[in-house]
């Protein structure tokens, strides 16, 4: 027993010794308490967002937490960690991380094709990323005057989309949607046939699982050469999680100031809100909607309002976030936030996924706020035609399905009844389908033209 305790100082003598050798780790406080995903500590004046080492036992030695300063109450700092914290003592020695606060990341043409974590490690196999051009993550408001309004068309091969939900080059669209629907599937589609210079997919709070499948099975070989995926999976901190969110959008930033056209897939807000949650939660802000702290509603328009187009003449960030409604529940508090700073949402039905119609595309429920600039009035007197056709046959399908309705009795719901077997194959599409912008429309128009 006392050899062992003689070997454990040993090792924390050694530690110390060559921790006090290195500049950045030259001054330290004391871990105070640790609770739930929080530690405390006194005896450091740190700005937030500065990245500490606090001392953990491990093996008979010492060994490091790295942890971020999420907040403080007088002279107290409020410490997240970013890793197991087993093996944490009291009293523990807590270093700062000097210059840590405003993270420097990678960023450029260097990361095509990368598959890397929210600190830009590789997950892939393959060597770091080269830091000859690293940036802060974090960005100055847009002027909004300066940008380039949505006017151009974006392709992004999904029949249903180009044809009823017209996206703009620059839009932000929401993608909502339950468990088990499709959505990683329509973004999978989305990424293989959008027409963008770059995309750019950040994986928030995903199963370790489907991060691989994705890449793998969804995007594929060829859609990842022109991509850059950031993986933050379930299993790791809060605070990585929101990084990774953050660091895929400023690394599409990145793209767009160089000119390019980049489009943004985040899977998903709402992992993204839930992380900042846990956070706002453990070290002690007030719960306001379902359990929400008031800073979500904040952190979800800061972060979307950095995707759009830039300046006249420059790149785009077109961005689709999903977002998940619990229970198909459309008023869920994230949903309906999303829904009111975002350029349009597209709802993805249970009742049609579990009927094997694929996309799962609920049109009555979804829009594009853009349509109206992109398309001419011939055509949007087309898809405001379809909506109609469409809802009427839903309204009175119980009525159709047991022989209860009498022809004739209402024009609309005649034509929609001859109609809808070709409405409904129209807005069916296979996963290795690609329709361009122009078919959909020429298709679109030969349903009314027989």
């Amino acid at each position: 027993m006392m050899a062992r305790l003689t070997h454990w100082l040993g090792a924390i003598d050694s530690q110390e010794a060559r921790i006090a050798t290195l500049p950045a780790f030259r001054r330290y406080g004391k871990l105070t308490r640790a609770t739930g995903l929080v530690m405390e500590a006194v005896g450091l004046q740190l700005p937030i967002g500065t990245l500490c080492i606090v001392e953990r036992r491990h093996n008979n030695g010492i060994a490091r937490v790295e942890s971020e300063v999420v907040g403080f109450n007088g002279n107290v700092l409020y410490l997240m960690p970013l890793e197991n914290v087993d093996g944490v003592l009291p009293g523990a020695r807590v270093y700062a991380l000097e210059g840590s606060a405003g993270k420097q990341l990678p960023l450029g043409p260097a990361l095509l094709g990368r598959v890397l974590d929210a600190c830009a490690r590789p997950l892939d196999g393959l060597p770091p990323p080269g830091r000859q051009h690293c940036d802060s993550l974090f960005t100055a408001p847009f002027n909004p005057l300066l940008r380039d309004p949505i006017k151009d068309v974006l392709d992004v091969g999904v029949r249903a989309i180009n044809g009823l939900l017209t996206v703009g080059r620059g839009q932000r669209m929401g993608l909502f949607a339950g468990s088990g629907v499709g959505k990683s599937v329509l973004l999978g589609m989305m990424a293989r046939y959008t027409r963008a210079d770059v995309i750019v997919v950040g994986l928030i709070g995903e199963r370790g699982r489907e991060v691989k499948d994705f890449i793998e099975n969804i995007l594929g070989k060829e859609g990842v050469k022109r991509s850059v995926v950031i993986a933050a999976p379930a299993d790791i901190s809060p605070i990585l999680r929101m990084q990774g969110a953050v660091y895929a959008t400023r690394i599409a930033e990145d793209f767009r100031d160089r000119g390019k056209d980049v489009l943004l897939i985040m899977d998903s807000l709402t992992r993204y809100a839930m992380a900042q949650r846990e956070i706002a939660l453990a070290i002690g802000e007030p719960p306001a909607t379902k359990g929400y702290p008031p800073s979500v509603f904040a952190k979800l328009p800061a972060l979307v309002e950095r995707a759009g187009n830039g300046i006249k003449g420059g790149g785009s960030i077109t961005a689709f976030y999903t977002v998940l409604t619990e229970g198909d529940d459309q008023q869920d508090p994230i949903a309906d936030s999303a829904r009111a700073i975002l350029d349009g949402h597209i709802v993805l039905s249970r009742r049609l996924a579990e009927a094997g119609h694929y996309p799962a595309i609920d049109i009555e429920a979804s829009v594009s706020r853009a349509i109206t600039e992109l398309v001419t009035s011939q055509r949007h007197a087309t898809v405001c035609r379809f909506k109609q056709l469409l809802s009427a046959f839903q309204r009175n399908r119980d009525l159709i399905s047991v022989g209860a309705y009498a022809a004739g009795s209402d024009p609309l719901l005649d034509s929609a009844v001859a109609l809808y077997p070709q409405m409904e194959a129209w807005l069916r599409q296979n996963i290795n389908e690609n329709c361009s912008y122009d078919d959909a429309g020429r298709l679109l128009e030969a349903i009314f033209a027989g």
